[in-house]
């Protein structure tokens, strides 16, 4: 007789499943650590400047250009406010694509529209003309670190955001762009076609070195800050391709 089958089920102890791995672990942790710092950013960057978009929120809503879309806080302000359009528009296209069952639908939607949303505005401000464009020559600045005290506050925080929504969305859309490197390149890339431009079309603005170090920090940082999701479908890739068979030789 087997002396197992006098046993309950209850005294046979269950199973015990494994633990996470560490790996995954500290990545979570990593990812909740992140979150909580870019929260605070957000609610710290909305306490300073609370003041100076309220100063310009009667000029836009009255539709003036002058003090509204020319200004940082009049984009910033107009930015905000389009949001819901935005997410409106995300919503439409991740529908529409799962219609189609496209993969990772909302993932590609909230990307295009954030890359978009995101980075015009700032590009709008960057190209803006000033005074005397058309008549100044174009103005050089090629020392490293040598504007950095002259940008002030404001203007570093300006240069981060001009291409981080591009570097924090383009990885998530483009599987060709999520590596860090790559995410350099854009940053460092799309910041000098911009100073080229500026110094071209004589916009009356310095094309400085440093905002091309400050526009590729931003694109890179907030790259870093979204590597959670980029780099999920490309490590799940890599895992698929050296897992699959590899065919044996023959003859």
């Amino acid at each position: 007789m087997n002396d197992y089958a006098s046993v309950p089920d209850a005294a046979v102890p269950a199973l015990s499943t494994s633990p996470e791995p560490p790996r995954r672990t500290l990545r979570r942790a990593g990812s909740i650590v992140l979150l909580g710092l870019l929260g605070l950013c957000l609610v710290g960057g909305a306490i300073v400047l609370r003041r100076p978009l309220m100063m310009s929120a009667p000029v836009c809503v009255a539709g003036r250009w002058h003090g509204c879309l020319d200004t940082f806080n009049g984009v910033v302000l107009m930015t905000l406010l389009t949001l819901p359009a935005a997410a409106l528009v995300a919503w439409a296209l991740a529908r529409r694509r799962r219609a189609a069952d496209v993969p990772r639908a909302w993932r590609t939607s909230l990307a295009e529209v954030g890359m978009v949303h995101g980075t015009v505005p700032f590009l709008w401000l960057t190209m803006m003309p000033g005074a005397g464009a058309g008549v100044v020559p174009g103005r050089l600045s090629l020392i490293p670190l040598k504007d950095l005290a002259t940008m002030g506050a404001l203007g570093i925080v300006g240069n981060l955001l001009v291409f981080a929504s591009l570097g924090f969305f383009a990885p998530m859309r483009f599987g060709a762009l999520a590596s860090v490197p790559r995410v350099l390149a854009l940053g460092a890339g799309c910041s000098t076609v911009v100073e080229i431009a500026q110094y071209v079309l004589r916009l009356d603005r310095v094309s400085s070195v440093d905002d091309v170090l400050v526009n590729t920090a931003g694109a890179l940082l907030a790259g870093l800050a979204s590597r959670r999701w980029w780099r999920a479908p490309t490590e799940a890739a890599s895992d698929r391709a050296r897992s699959a068979p590899r065919p044996t030789p023959t003859g």
